[in-house]
């Protein structure tokens, strides 16, 4: 790993910690973290071939929430700074050196010189200013790198290698959010494109790779970046990658993915499902695992709907999920229920398994207390309408139908009538950007704890309609200080209030499974369980 210089006070250094996230991580016939038996020596060409499950509809990193796609287009673009999987630590990439000034308004970047983009272009701090700048514009689909950038005062290219970022109050979070994909450095040109055109048609890096073809729903194929030379300190090789194309095919049943793994049509696979374990594993195939940090997957509850403004009805939902028996029914091994809103992986995470723990009978009291009494069929009503909610979800990971139908029941046990609706998986923003849903199912992944503030601030996207709260004053609290202790101790109440008040329901920790063949080495998860994919080579 390259060293770089630490330009922070001993309290930036005890910051740092902040952003450490511990992992789990084993890796079925492996070694720690990486494919492969590592025997022999790195070979550089060939093709790898990866199947997901689904198609977010979109190829720019920037605007891309679903782990199916992120896995693709992470490979176009660098970030400034890395995050190491291990330590969490912050480490050099495109930025080689920062300063960050004591309250954390203001963090300066000293960019390597020489970068470009994949069209000629040079990587300057000007670049840097006009990406920034143009986030506010995404619109729906950019809500993560918006909630990284929110209260941003200005962003200033002292010269061409200097780039400044100032806040209009402490953001204690900016430095991990340069390091995720959602601050992915692209080219002017890509900038001054619409969002819509930037989803269709890709944008240009300064990655390792270079979209070459989208078909949507079908594929994203990639080729290698000739003459890159400005990897991430923590990569192992230098200069370009070993692989000569990407290529992920879009594979939606899980059944279909594991059988292209084992007959080598493929040489890897996303969402590896419950089902498929037993055949996949020994043999010539590899199974990875590490669990994802951030916000769970669990029910977002849009808190406007006349029926959920009620705290005793959402708490009664809450108390219905058996949160255990969908774990180890539905998801793969290992996976455990959640025991927080944010996954065990996160720093600041805070056990609440005692406020989420299955109990029916409470669920039924409190909707007894709420009014909604049981009919004739078991389903409760109140004022002649009886207890229904929807729940919207999208087809993005294999375990989601079954999880939900397992909810549905448990629900429906204590008498409420549930209705599952699936929606593409490229209507996801906009079906909570619109706010026509009672409940959808999904996660957030992001190895800060600020991840909160981004999905549940009503100040800010609010797409679960939460009422202004003292969680607000939680939420920006744990963004403004540089106090890791108080840090924490908000991190602690926002859970807390989450949990109580069941804004959210949390139902199972995210747990990313891939399965890739013998012949594939170097495949390695970043500090968000996605995939890097610069040191993977075929042997």
């Amino acid at each position: 790993m390259t060293a770089f210089p630490d330009f922070r006070s001993p309290r930036w250094a005890a910051l740092s910690a902040l952003l450490t996230t511990s992992v789990l991580l084993t890796a079925c016939g492996s070694g720690s973290g990486g494919s492969g038996d590592g025997s022999g020596k790195p070979t550089s060409g060939g093709t790898l071939t990866f199947a997901v499950g689904s198609d977010a509809g979109c190829v720019d990193p920037q605007q891309v929430g679903s782990n199916e796609s992120i896995y693709s287009v992470r490979q176009i673009v660098d970030s400034l700074t890395d995050q190491d999987p291990e330590t969490g630590k912050i480490v050099p990439w495109l930025a080689k050196s920062w300063d960050i000034n004591s309250d954390a308004t203001q963090f300066t970047f000293h960019l390597r010189p020489g970068v470009t983009f994949s069209d000629g272009s040079k990587l300057t701090s000007q670049v840097v200013k006009d990406n920034f700048d143009a986030v506010p514009r995404l619109g729906a689909l950019g809500t993560l790198a918006q909630g990284y950038l929110s209260s941003v005062k200005s962003t200033t290219a002292v010269d061409p290698l200097t780039v400044k970022v100032t806040f209009k109050e402490p953001n204690a979070q900016f430095l991990q959010a340069t390091s995720t994909h959602s601050l992915g450095i692209e080219s002017s040109a890509s900038v001054q494109k619409t969002p819509q055109q930037k989803c269709s048609d890709g944008v240009v890096g300064t990655g390792p790779f270079v979209l070459k073809q989208y078909v949507q729903n079908q594929s994203i194929t990639l080729a290698k970046r000739t003459g890159y030379d400005w990897g991430s300190s923590l990569w192992t090789k230098k200069g370009e990658a070993y692989l000569d194309k990407l290529v992920f095919k879009v594979v939606p049943e899980a059944g279909v993915r594991a059988g292209s793994l084992q007959s080598g049509q493929v040489d890897a696979i996303s969402s590896v499902g419950k089902a498929n374990e037993a055949a996949l594993k020994g043999g010539q195939v590899t199974l990875l695992r590490r669990a994802n940090p951030g916000v769970v997957f669990g029910l977002g509850i849009n808190n406007s709907r006349p029926v959920l403004k009620d705290v005793k009805v959402r708490q009664a939902i809450l108390a219905a999920v058996d949160r255990k028996q969908i774990a180890d029914t539905v998801f793969p091994t290992g996976t455990k229920p959640a025991t927080s809103v944010l996954a065990h992986t996160t720093p600041d995470y805070t056990d609440l398994s005692a406020d989420l723990a299955f109990d029916a009978a409470k669920a039924k009291s409190l909707l007894d207390d709420a009014g909604w009494k049981a009919g004739s069929d078991g389903i409760r009503a109140k004022g002649g309408k009886k207890l229904s909610l929807v729940i919207s979800w999208f087809p993005n990971a294999a375990t989601n139908q079954p999880a939900l139908e397992l909810v549905q029941q448990q629900l429906k046990a204590v008498g409420i009538d549930v209705t599952l609706k699936q929606n593409q998986v490229s209507q996801f923003a906009t079906t909570l950007q619109g706010g026509d849903f009672d409940l959808v199912w999904g996660n957030v992944t992001r190895a800060d704890p600020d991840i909160l503030r981004s999905s549940f601030s009503s100040k800010l996207a609010n797409f679960y309609r939460l009422p202004a709260s003292s969680l607000d004053t939680a939420l920006s609290g744990q963004a403004a200080t540089t106090d890791t202790a108080k840090r924490k101790q908000l991190v602690d109440e926002a859970q807390k209030l989450i949990v109580q008040n069941a804004y959210n329901v949390p139902v199972v920790e995210l747990q990313t499974q891939l399965a890739v063949t013998k012949r594939v080495h170097g495949l390695a998860f970043d500090s968000g369980s996605r995939i890097q994919l610069h040191d993977t080579w075929i042997g």
